[in-house]
C-alpha cells in the first residue's frame, strides 16, 4: 500500500480520499476547514498540520482545489517539501495556463506531475467511477494510474502538461451547450402540449440522444433519477459550470479560437445565477428558460 497525502477535503475531495482509504492506503490528509479535518479523522486518515508536513512522507500527492491560483500557491509550498520522484496529481479544473506552471515548478523539482481533472460529479467521487482526463508524462501517469483507478471508472492519458485541463474545458462547454438544449427543447414540447414523457421517450431514442436528456434529464418524473426529481439540489453546481464555461472562454481568446455557443451559454449561465439559480443544479437551467423572454 502507498503513502499518499490529499490536499483540499471538499464536496469531491473528501469521498475520493475516503475510497483510497477503504483501499488500504495511508492518507495524510490536509485542509483549510476545520470541519473537514474532523471528518478526515473519523474517516481514518492521518491528519497534517499543513500542506507542507502532509506530503513530506508521500509517494503520491493529490490536490483538490478550487482555482488555478491557489493551486499555484499550494504548489509553492508542496514542492520544495516533497521527496523527488513523488507523483503530484492535481485534480482541480484550473486553467491551462496554471496547469502549466505547476507542471514546470514540479518537474524542475524532480517530482512527475499530472494535471487529472475529473468527470462525475460528486455521485461519481463517491462511487468511484469518475472520469479522469489526464495531462502529463506517461511515466508519471503509468505510475498514478492504479491510485487512479480507486477513484475512476476511466483514465485518458491526453498528452502533455496541461493538456487534461483543455479536455476537461471543452467537454464541459459542449455539456452545458448541450444542457441548454435540452432545456430548451423541453420547456418548448410543453408549451406544445406535449408530456414530458412523451418527449423523452422520443427524443431519447431518435437523433436528440444526448447524455444530458438520457442521463440527467433536466425534466423531473422522466428518465433516470436526476436532480431534477430532488428540486434541482446540485449534483454539479450552476456556479462551477459557469466557472468551467469561464475557463472555456479564456482559453478560446488565448488561442484565437471562435466558440459562439459556448460564449452564449456562459452569459445564460451568468443570468441565471444572478437571477435565482445560485445553490442549483445546473440542469436547473430550464426553470429560467421557461420564463425568459423571446427578446
Amino acid at each position: 500500500m502507498s503513502r499518499i497525502a490529499f490536499i483540499g477535503l471538499g464536496n469531491m475531495g473528501m469521498p475520493m480520499a475516503v475510497n483510497l482509504r477503504k483501499a488500504g492506503h495511508e492518507i495524510d490528509a490536509f485542509d483549510t476547514v476545520p470541519a473537514a479535518l474532523e471528518t478526515a479523522k473519523m474517516e481514518g486518515m492521518a491528519i497534517a498540520e499543513s500542506a507542507a508536513e502532509a506530503v513530506s512522507d508521500a509517494e503520491f500527492i493529490i490536490t483538490m482545489l478550487p482555482n488555478g491560483p491557489i493551486v499555484l500557491k499550494v504548489f509553492d509550498e508542496i514542492v520544495p517539501a516533497a521527496r523527488k520522484g513523488a507523483v503530484v496529481i492535481d485534480c482541480s479544473t484550473i486553467d491551462v495556463d496554471s496547469a502549466k506552471k505547476a507542471h514546470e515548478m514540479a518537474n524542475a523539482a524532480g517530482l512527475l506531475p499530472l494535471d487529472a481533472p475529473v468527470s462525475g460529479g460528486t455521485g461519481g467521487a463517491v462511487a468511484g467511477t469518475l472520469t479522469f482526463m489526464v495531462g502529463g508524462s506517461k511515466e508519471a501517469f503509468d505510475k498514478a494510474a492504479p491510485i487512479l483507478d480507486i477513484m475512476g471508472g476511466k483514465l485518458v492519458h491526453c498528452g502533455d502538461g496541461g493538456a487534461g485541463q483543455s479536455a476537461k474545458i471543452c467537454n464541459n462547454m459542449l455539456l452545458a451547450i448541450s444542457m441548454i438544449g435540452a432545456c430548451e427543447s423541453f420547456a418548448l414540447a410543453e408549451k406544445l402540449g406535449l408530456s414530458a414523457q412523451a418527449a423523452f421517450d422520443v427524443i431519447s431514442t431518435s437523433s436528440g440522444f444526448c447524455w444530458s436528456v438520457n442521463t440527467y434529464c433536466p425534466v423531473p418524473g422522466v428518465g433516470p433519477k436526476s436532480p431534477a426529481d430532488n428540486d434541482y439540489k446540485p449534483g454539479f453546481a450552476a456556479e462551477l459550470m459557469l466557472k468551467d464555461l469561464g475557463l472555456s472562454q479564456q482559453a478560446a481568446e488565448a488561442s484565437g479560437q471562435a466558440t459562439p455557443m459556448g460564449a452564449h451559454a456562459k452569459d445564460l449561465y451568468e443570468t441565471f445565477l444572478a437571477e435565482g439559480g445560485a445553490g442549483k443544479d445546473f440542469s436547473g437551467i430550464i426553470e429560467f428558460l421557461k420564463t425568459a423572454s423571446r427578446s
